[in-house]
């Protein structure tokens, strides 16, 4: 039995970002990979009415409401989704912000900048070999001027990410790697002794999940065992 909560289940992801409890973990983890000028002071979740229809999908996926320190407002859509058609399902989540502000809007149309960060534990670029990372993604022209500033998408592939403990250069690095390894930890590695990530390792600490938690995230575990036993037998 493994020490710490696999992040990649709907309740490990749940537990690690998706809680009034995680937030500090959520904010850091977010601030590592946002721009200089959206550091995230404050953060709220949206209501869960307005995400996806189906119940698995908002498991998957947070919008959040957030502050920056200087007072600017901006969304951030958080997804982990392992699904066929990724890049669709990613413009198709990006819709519901943009709408739910066009909604909103007495008076012109001008919606906050937007950004989508998707985790994900299976390779959207075919040729796997070499895939990256790391993406970031925007609306440019075919001459690479940028079209549209205010949505980024931030696509993170975790099966490429490779580097060791002694690879590690940032703090992004160390989330990479706190996620691709968290399942395999039997201890916090030296080069987590951070007071943030002995938090995460706290939160995701399975000794501190009570019986009908734990239950809930074996029901999770096995689903995500399933669809990845199916998609090798698929391959």
């Amino acid at each position: 039995m493994s020490t710490y909560i696999n992040p990649y289940t709907d309740f490990g992801f749940k537990k690690l970002f998706g809680e009034e409890a995680s937030k500090d973990l959520l904010i850091d983890f977010l601030n590592a990979i946002l721009p200089a000028h959206h550091q995230i002071a404050e953060l709220s979740f949206q209501n869960a009415e307005n995400l996806p229809d189906t119940s698995n999908e908002r498991k998957a996926l947070f919008a959040l409401h957030c502050q920056s320190a200087n007072g600017e407002q901006f969304i951030v859509e958080i997804q982990k989704a392992d699904m066929k058609h990724f890049k669709d399902r990613l413009i198709y989540y990006i819709s519901f912000p943009i709408r739910d502000q066009a909604q909103r809007e007495d008076r012109g149309f001008k919606p906050k900048d937007i950004y989508s960060i998707s985790i994900l534990d299976f390779f959207y670029e075919t040729d796997k070999d070499n895939a990256t990372f790391y993406r970031c993604i925007g609306l440019k022209d075919q001459y690479n001027n940028v079209f549209y500033n205010n949505l980024q998408m931030y696509c993170l592939q975790m099966p490429a990410f490779k580097k060791s403990d002694r690879e590690l250069e940032s703090h992004f690095d160390k989330w990479a790697f706190f996620l691709k390894n968290l399942e395999s930890f039997d201890s916090i590695p030296q080069i987590l002794k951070e007071p943030i990530f002995e938090q995460a390792f706290d939160t995701a600490l399975l000794a501190n999940l009570d019986r009908e938690q734990m239950q809930e995230y074996e029901r999770s575990r096995l689903s995500y065992i399933g669809i990845r036993e199916a998609i090798k037998t698929a391959e």
